[in-house]
């Protein structure tokens, strides 16, 4: 489906549709087929089943289909009670950038792997490898994220580079005082 020409003024704007687990297709056939536009990324990627190999389309964003459209349209698909939450994305525009930046990346086959979107500042714990369990704080986002660990009180910290893909974000409330 081609992508539609964004236009801050016209009164069809993205919407994010937050569907239960593995409903993003039907959300979308749904859409398709009351001629509304949704986007709905999937990648190629291999799984074993024993000792046979399967590549399977999977959604790059599971449980999100993105629809571009009049605001009714996406109240008419969560009657098929497929949908759990409609979200209304603040930034009209930079949703736009984003989606059209992961399209591109997609049509020219980048190996796009999820990683946790961790920001400067995000407190996070290692899940694997030799710094297991260790916990700290975001410092830079670059290939290696920088994670600092710091004894507060003394306004001292020390940092380490640790690959991004194997720290887990830790919510204010569940990290250990250490």
């Amino acid at each position: 489906m081609p992508d539609p020409e964004f236009n801050p003024n016209d009164s069809q704007q993205w919407y994010v549709l937050h569907c239960k687990p593995r409903q993003e297709q039907a959300v979308a056939d749904h859409l398709a087929a009351i001629g509304v536009h949704a986007y709905f990324p999937k990648v190629q990627q291999v799984r074993f089943y024993g000792k046979r190999k399967v590549k399977r389309e999977l959604p790059l964003f599971a449980s999100y289909v993105f629809m571009y459209g009049e605001k009714e349209a996406a109240y008419s698909v969560d009657r098929t009670r497929g949908i759990v939450q409609i979200i209304e994305p603040p930034d009209q525009e930079q949703l736009d950038w984003e989606l059209k930046n992961i399209q591109f990346a997609l049509e020219h086959d980048a190996p796009l792997v999820e990683c946790a979107g961790l920001k400067v500042g995000t407190r996070v714990e290692v899940r694997s490898g030799p710094f297991k369990g260790m916990q700290g704080l975001v410092e830079a986002n670059k290939a290696q994220d920088r994670i600092v660990l710091q004894v507060a009180m003394l306004g001292r910290a020390m940092s380490v580079e640790i690959d991004g893909s194997i720290l887990d974000r830790l919510d204010d409330a569940t990290h250990a005082t250490t």
